[in-house]
């Protein structure tokens, strides 16, 4: 039987090098968020040639540091906005029953009431509007609480924390994964998906973009990738791209900084997730897996967009609010990650970015050049559609309709009936529970490689909620090229454990070394960089504002390898190691 999908290996890269480099293709994505991602699967399943180059990793920048929710923004209801609403809505429940099932899940939310009668009634207007808008039938309806039912469902909530609640459904993702699956997908349907490639500028002939001159960051080598369109999806960093093709900004992107803490588990007794109200937005408290996340802030930023860093009084507000609630606090102590990321906000004439929409723009400002930004997490594949839409403007003849809200995401087709099988998978429950809602029906992937190599089977000393397969199959199949994309992205492990992935990091790097050829020196190197990373990041947690934040995080970070070429000895790209052969074998 032969592995049903294309595995984004390092012989898959060197080809996707090779073909971007000598062939035009129809659209070229500059941006492998979640935005650039749906894109690329949106023009590929249309039958268009298609590119992806991205300088840094799958979802290393805003797509892996969200709430990592699937919702339709209850808040936005009190905005009068249900356009936004009702299509968030309605995506949702493509996501949960259709297009991602594996990687999408129902989790329920408690909103507690302080006050009587009128909140419950305001609310609860709000929250039955939500639970009948598009999409919304895909989950449970909500309920109304007493005081008592709430306490049974939420024990650590302090006494004066409410005087009933109100419950109901929304769904949560791991946002990496599942940016990183859609564009495994795109890659199924023929496009050529790069990451660490990164866009030096645009190529122009008269007033049209033609292209873009690219360099590979592995390996420093420059070549230039002919387009029909070029298609920036780059959120936060949006306007450098009017700025590279020389034109007036359609539209500015302002960078709002949200921040979250996770803590574990048994840190807040609670069998539901909670919504609460602050002075600027809402706070979620979300249940994942073996732990809770908690936050998240809202604030502008206008520093480093690399590296965005969460300070002290990032921290301490998440803290302050959470603990107003709670009956015994959480301190310090209890964290056991914290990530920052950037959301790509709409600039409009409100002074407050919390004030701003969510909706997304598409522009087309020169021929060649297609910019979208703004939007939101949940509505990627619409704004996919919307850019797409737009490009195809760009392209002589017809080009079909998208077809993406038929089409399921890699490992989602046949889900349902082998997670209803799982028990005969061979694993224990839980493990095997894990395995099924990080790959859906990829998980054979996994079991093969665990065949082949039963050592491979064992958890990852430091991160035993993650098996050695996890990090061999993240490079041979997840385009997974350093050790930080291992630990930060494949996995949770940077905020999941208590150190960080300190423990851990010597040991992935161990595994996954001979399937990209690193020598004893670039091994050491890779945990180098990840130990001084955390450091790094700890550190600027330490500091008391952003700007001393950033500047520590920075300074920190300067003794880092610069997203660029590598100054180490790297694996030619048109060769593969024997043991990364072994670990794509068919079966």
């Amino acid at each position: 039987m032969t592995v049903p999908s294309v595995p984004l290996s390092p012989r898959y890269r060197a080809d996707a090098l090779q073909k971007l480099s000598t062939q035009e293709v129809d659209v070229l994505v500059i941006g492998g968020g979640v935005t650039g991602a749906g894109i690329a699967l949106d023009a590929a399943t249309r039958g268009l040639s298609v590119g992806l180059v991205e300088a840094r990793d799958f979802a290393a920048g805003t797509s892996s540091r969200s709430s990592k929710l699937i919702h339709g923004g209850l808040r936005y209801l009190e905005q009068l906005d249900f356009k936004l609403v009702r299509e968030a809505l309605k995506e949702r429940g493509l996501l949960l029953t259709k297009l991602a099932p594996h990687l999408v899940r129902p989790v329920k939310f408690l909103v507690p009431l302080k006050h009587r009668v009128w909140e419950r009634g305001y609310i609860g207007a709000g929250v039955m509007l939500y639970d009948t808008l598009g999409g919304a039938r895909a989950l449970p309806r909500h309920r109304h609480l007493g005081r008592r039912k709430a306490f049974e469902v939420a024990p650590s909530l302090a006494p004066d924390a409410l005087i009933g609640a109100i419950q109901y459904y929304d769904a949560q993702v791991d946002d990496a994964r599942h940016t990183m699956m859609v564009a495994r997908t795109a890659a199924e349907l023929g496009a050529s998906i790069l990451t660490r490639t990164r866009m030096t500028s645009l190529v122009r002939e008269g007033d049209r973009i033609t292209g873009v001159h690219v360099q590979d960051l592995e390996t420093g080598v420059e070549f230039t990738v002919k387009a029909r369109v070029v298609v920036g999806a780059t959120g936060v960093w949006s306007d450098d791209l009017s700025k590279a093709a020389g034109i007036p900004a359609p539209f500015t992107v302002r960078a709002s900084k949200g921040v979250h803490i996770v803590v574990p588990k048994e840190a807040i007794d609670l069998d539901t997730g909670l919504i609460l109200r602050t002075e600027k937005s809402v706070l979620f408290v979300i249940p994942w897996a073996n732990h809770w996340i908690v936050g998240t802030t809202d604030t502008p930023w206008d520093l480093s967009r690399e590296h965005p860093a969460a300070s002290k009084a990032d921290v301490d507000y998440v803290l302050d609010h959470v603990n107003a609630v709670l009956r015994k606090p959480l301190s310090h102590d209890d964290i056991e990650g914290v990530y920052a990321g950037l959301r790509p906000l709409l600039a409009a004439k409100a002074a407050e970015t919390t004030k701003l929409s969510r909706e997304h723009a598409v522009a087309n400002p020169i021929p060649g050049l297609v910019l979208i930004a703004g939007g939101k997490y949940t509505t990627y594949r619409v704004m996919a559609e919307d850019a797409v839409n737009v490009a195809a403007e760009n392209i002589p003849g017809d080009v079909p309709r998208s077809r993406t809200d038929r089409l399921p995401i890699l490992g989602g087709d046949g889900y349902q009936s082998l997670w209803r099988d799982r028990r005969s998978l061979g694993l224990p429950v839980e493990r095997a529970e894990h395995l099924l809602q990080r790959y859906g029906t990829a998980i054979h992937d996994l079991l093969w490689l665990i065949q082949e190599q039963p050592e491979l089977g064992e958890p990852i000393p430091g991160a035993p909620d993650y098996l050695k397969a996890e990090a061999v199959y993240a490079v041979t199949h997840e385009g997974a090229l350093h050790l930080e994309d291992v630990l930060t992205r494949r996995t949770r492990i940077s905020i999941e454990e208590r150190d960080r992935g300190v423990t851990a990091a010597g040991e992935v790097a161990a595994l996954i070394a001979p399937l990209l050829d690193w020598d004893d020196t670039k091994r050491q190197h890779e945990v180098d960089n990840y130990l001084s990373r955390v450091k790094a990041e700890r550190a600027a947690q330490e500091e008391p504002d952003d700007t001393a934040a950033n500047a520590t995080r920075l300074s920190l970070a300067a003794a880092l390898v610069p997203d660029g070429p590598s100054v180490l000895p790297t694996p030619q790209p048109t060769r593969e190691s024997a043991s990364a052969r072994r670990a794509h074998r068919t079966w």
